[in-house]
This record gives C-alpha cells, structure tokens and sequence, in this order.
C-alpha cells in the first residue's frame, strides 16, 4: 500500500522528495497565492475609504431633513427662550429668510412658539421688527368684521407685552389694518385705535372678578362720545360692541407647546424670602421668581406650578419694620385697596388672594435692598389708559369746532 506525505510524516519517515519542475510549479502557484492575497488586502482597504463617497440620494435627502427639522426644533425652542436669539439662530443656519414677510409668516403660522415671545418680538422698535409687524399685521383678514371680532382674531395671536411703548405701535398697526379692510367704519385709524383700547379695558371690567362696578352700556357709549373726528360713533354700533364682550370675554391665548415653566427663564430674580401668611400670621420659606412683572412663589425650587402669583401692577414696595424678623419689606397697594393675587389652597383649588399687603424677610440687608430695586424695576402701570387719554386728546384738540 502506497503511504502518502502525511502518512510518512505520522510515521517518521521523510516524504519522499518532489521533483524540480513540480517543486517550481508549486513555489510559483504559493507566490501568485500571495500576491492575490495582498492584492484582494489592497481592494478591500481602497473600498472602505471609496464607499462613504458613494451616495443613495433618497438617504442623503433624508438625512438633510432630519438635520433640518433638528436644527429647526432647537431654534424654535431658542426663540421660546429669547425670540431675537432664536430668529438669529434660525437665519445663520438658513432655516429662515431674514426678510419681514418670511420672518412674519414664520411667527404667524409656525406652531408651538411661545405667544409672550411673539408680541415681545414684534413690540420692538428696530426698522426690520417694524416691517415684520406690519407684514405681521397683514397676514390677518379682517373684512366685513366688526371690530370686537377682529380684535378676537389680533390678539389670539400673540400675547399683548407689557410695555406702553410696546403696545401703542402694534395696535397703531392693528388700527391702520383694519380700517384698510373697512373703509369707512372709521373717520380715522385714531378712531379705531381708541375704541379698540374702550373694547380692551370694557372686557376687563365686565369680567375681571375683582372689578365690582361693572360699567353700563350707557357708560360705555358715554365715554366713547366725540372720538370719531368730533363726532360721535353710531350708537348701534358700540351697542353691538358692548353685547358682544359681555356676552362672551377675550380669549387669553395659551403658549402652544409650552407650560408655566417657559415664564422662568431668565428671570429678573429668584431666591429664598420668607413670607407672611395673610390669615395665619407665620412666617413660610418660599422660593420666589420675579418675572414679567408679576411675583410667583413656589414651595420648593423643583415645583413646576406656583403656589401663588402677585402681579405687581399699580403697587409698590417699601422696607419694613417687624419685631421678630430683621431685614423685611412690604407690598402694598398705595390706595388702600385689597392686592389682587391668587393662590393654591391645599386641596388644589385656586383662590383669589385677601391681602392688603405682603410682607417678606431677607436672609441680609443687601438681599432686601437688591429684593426692591428689582421690584419696582418690574412694577407697571396699566398702560392702556395713558394711551388712549394721549388719543383722545389729540382727536378732540384736532377736529373741527362745532357749529
């Protein structure tokens, strides 16, 4: 029986020799081997670097766009915390045209920006937030709409800001855009921004709580007698008007996508005071952030909701004196009158506030003192009625005598 070269190895025998040419044949079939091996080494590494060149162009469009809708989310979340930082980080990544009408149908259409942020936006003075109010403004329709139905559509929008400044020019425009859709309801644009400003504080008065002298019908034509021009409005006309708030309020619009924690960014300060209850005199350790001129106090700093809101318009604040705690100050209402508030009582239900005023201790005299200055930094007036008193003014010193 033959035994093969593996067989002699077994064994310890040598396997016998090959000859030369098969010997060369099979060193020249070794190297060719090799040389494929390092050749196929060589294609693979070539491979690896040529492939994340080669493109499927749906999955690259598909990956733009979920890049784009990231980088758009974020923005919009940005805009929600500062809306100038937000638009500029919107354009700079080329998410938004930096152009009025872009800018305004982005802030008119898009969903989930936060309404303060958007009337924070649009109240500025600078020239291109005044082009994108008015292409803002615009992009309402408001033909054929009385004027409390035309407000109703404005100022769900958006949310009013606080400044006086502020919301003369936005409703200087609403006024101008109205009467452009409505020729002829109006003399003039200032008729229609003062009676727009008397439909404002008539929702207030009619269903504010804490207004007790609700005004009449005939109050309300009264105080609106002489601003068309000299002349006075059809009194159907603010009969209507008049029916209409008081049958159903202003709608306030809640910020899309957000909840009261967007109020807190960037406060104008937050810390620990100690507050005075109002029926049960003792002293509580509250957390408080003072922002958008109004005080909210919290039991804890990770407490999403408030346990109490203080607006601050028309108080004022002052140090006081108490035998047991040092350092305190004092909010109060200069005409005597109860501090309109609310607060969370334990079982959850809302309460509206009994206070004449609220008193807080520091932990220093510093931290009283910088408590005050930011206080009355914060404190407002209501604006509307320096605004509409200016107005009117200027309508009746400007219209022609009477025979």
């Amino acid at each position: 029986m033959a035994i093969s070269r593996k067989d002699s190895f077994l064994w310890g025998k040598a396997p016998p020799k090959l000859p030369p040419a098969v010997r060369r044949q099979s060193d020249t079939i070794k190297n060719h081997k090799s040389e494929l091996q390092d050749d196929i080494q060589k294609l693979r590494l070539e491979i690896s670097h040529v492939t994340p060149e080669i493109h499927n162009p749906e999955l690259e469009e598909q990956n733009k766009n979920v890049a784009r809708n990231r980088g758009f989310l974020h923005g919009k979340k940005k805009f929600n915390m500062d809306p100038t930082k937000g638009v500029r980080y919107l354009v700079e990544n080329s998410l938004l045209e930096w152009r009025a009408e872009s800018v305004a149908e982005f802030l008119y259409k898009e969903e989930g920006l936060n309404k303060t942020a958007i009337g924070n936006f649009l109240g500025e003075r600078k020239d291109m937030h005044l082009d994108v109010l008015k292409a803002f403004v615009g992009l309402h329709e408001f033909s054929d709409l009385n004027l409390v139905q035309a407000l109703r559509q404005f100022l769900w929008s958006f949310r009013l800001p606080g400044e006086a400044q502020k919301i003369d020019r936005m409703m200087e425009a609403f006024a101008t855009r109205y009467c452009d859709c409505n020729p002829g309801v109006f003399q003039s644009t200032d008729t229609c921004y003062i009676l727009s400003f008397a439909v404002i504080m008539l929702n207030t008065s009619l269903h504010n709580p804490n207004v007790k002298d609700k005004p009449s019908l005939q109050r309300f034509v009264a105080m609106n007698r002489g601003i068309n021009n000299g002349e006075d409005l059809p009194t159907e006309l603010l009969t209507n008007l008049y029916s209409s708030i008081r049958n159903e309020p202003f709608k306030i619009p809640e910020d899309d996508g957000n909840d009261l924690t967007l109020t807190f960014f960037n406060p104008d300060r937050e810390g620990w005071l100690l507050k005075m209850g109002g029926r049960v005199k003792t002293w509580k350790r509250r957390w408080f952030i003072l922002t958008d001129s109004c005080l909210y106090y919290f039991e804890y700093t990770t407490d999403k909701d408030p346990i109490g809101i203080i607006p601050l318009e028309n108080l004022c604040v002052r140090e006081a004196q108490c035998t047991s705690k040092p350092y305190c100050l004092e909010l109060y209402n200069p005409k005597g009158q109860k501090i309109k508030a609310c607060k969370t009582e334990n079982k959850g239900r809302v309460v509206q506030g009994k206070h004449q005023f609220y008193k807080f201790s520091a932990a220093t005299a510093d931290e009283r003192d910088d408590w005050m200055d930011a206080i009355r930094a914060s404190i407002t007036k209501d604006p509307f009625y320096d605004l509409v008193f200016l107005r009117k003014r200027k309508v009746i010193s400007n219209s022609p005598p009477q025979d």
